[in-house]
């Protein structure tokens, strides 16, 4: 088998990871929830890992790095807990639903939800490079904005946004600013302090290679969100309001106590390799891709390869194929493993006019190899 589909989550993962996972099983208690050793051996763990975390995005501490099930609950924290009715937050047509959705639902409640589109070819209005409109961003990030989200990169076309320029047009603003970091984090470097972020919401089973389940949210000193949850927390018992305190604040009831054990591994692998050599081993591999599938004929790829730093994604379509069947076609026939359709990001395949076709998108592992990458090539040659 051969598994180009990494954007949606790490098949190929350090086997480091599944042994500490199994470690945990064996010999981690609840954390915060009693003196013994189980329970100590965990909550080392847990704070070794947002040590490791709060290093990777240089938060302002392990304590402002709170954990939780996928980038979709944090952003869901995010946005639920800053914004209010009333409020004027920006956002992009980049953005996969778990940023749309909770959007729309404050929208909904009050909020005024602008939305920035992409650059278009005047000729015929379509943006097959997909590429934010920078000098749309700016104008709309105004005085009295109380927020924007944004994507890092798109998990469609794989672009990557100039977090620093907009992060400075935020504070200038007074606005706050959280980033979707899915497809970047443990690939490309995030500053919170030289970025600006205030909130960075990050899934722990994509780029970071740890267990499905794992994730988190960081937040920027000063920055208080509403729990999304309450309940237990291990401390405080007798208090009816949940724990204010960081990480406390965002924790109600157990950690994934095991799949943060995984994840730990596989911060450390990522520590031990270097970040940038994975990134550029993964790069490597999508631009042979990309070379030789323009050779190809009536193929379309979406994205703006231009970009010297791009996440590993190549999404395209073979000529008015649906894209589901040449998915299928390659999975069936070559063992391929792709992702067609809309992938979650619907305002970004209206701006592409794919929102009937779709997409197959190949997106790359630093473990996928070049024979692989040539079988692949050679799969859509002979679709």
């Amino acid at each position: 088998m051969i598994y180009l589909d990494s954007a949606a989550t790490s098949f190929y993962r350090p086997p480091v990871v599944a042994r500490a996972v199994a470690e945990a099983m064996n010999t981690m208690g609840n954390c915060s929830r009693g003196t013994h050793r189980e329970a100590l051996t965990g909550a080392r763990i847990i704070f070794e890992t947002r040590q490791l975390l709060a290093e990777l995005f240089h938060a302002p501490g392990p304590q402002q790095v709170a954990f939780t099930a996928n980038s979709t609950e944090s952003l869901n924290m995010a946005v639920k807990g800053l914004i209010d009715p009333g409020d004027r937050v920006v956002t992009t047509v980049l953005e996969h639903n778990s940023v749309l959705r909770p959007l729309y639902e404050m929208e909904k409640r009050g909020a005024v939800l602008t939305i920035v589109g992409c650059e278009k070819d005047p000729s015929n209005g379509i943006s097959r490079k997909g590429r934010l409109d920078m000098i749309a961003m700016e104008k709309a990030i105004t005085p009295g904005t109380k927020a924007v989200v944004m994507t890092h990169a798109s998990n469609l076309t794989g672009n990557c946004q100039d977090l620093a320029q907009v992060g400075e047009w935020c504070r200038r603003a007074g606005a706050l600013f959280i980033v979707d970091a899915s497809q970047t984090a443990g690939l490309f470097p995030i500053d919170m302090e030289r970025d600006q972020i205030d909130v960075l919401c990050f899934t722990g089973h994509k780029g970071l290679m740890g267990p499905q389940g794992t994730g988190g949210i960081c937040l920027g000193t000063g920055v208080n969100i509403r729990p999304l949850l309450s309940g237990g927390s291990g401390i405080m018992t007798f208090e009816k309001q949940h724990p204010s305190q960081m990480p406390t604040a965002l924790e109600a009831g157990t950690l994934n106590g095991h799949g943060i054990a995984g994840l730990r591994a596989a911060l450390l692998y990522i520590k031990e390799q270097g970040m940038e050599h994975l990134r550029k081993r993964e790069q490597q591999l999508m631009r042979r891709f990309y070379e030789q599938a323009l050779e190809i004929p009536d193929i379309r790829i979406y994205g703006d390869f231009s970009q010297k730093d791009r996440a590993a994604i190549v999404s395209l379509n073979l000529g008015e194929e649906d894209s589901a069947q040449v998915s299928d076609y390659l999975s069936e026939e070559y063992d391929i493993a792709t992702r067609s359709g809309g992938h979650c990001a619907p305002l970004m395949h209206e701006a592409l006019k794919t929102v009937e076709q779709g997409a197959v998108r190949f997106s790359f592992s630093h473990f996928n190899t070049e024979e692989q990458i040539d079988e692949a090539i050679d799969a859509l040659k002979h679709f």
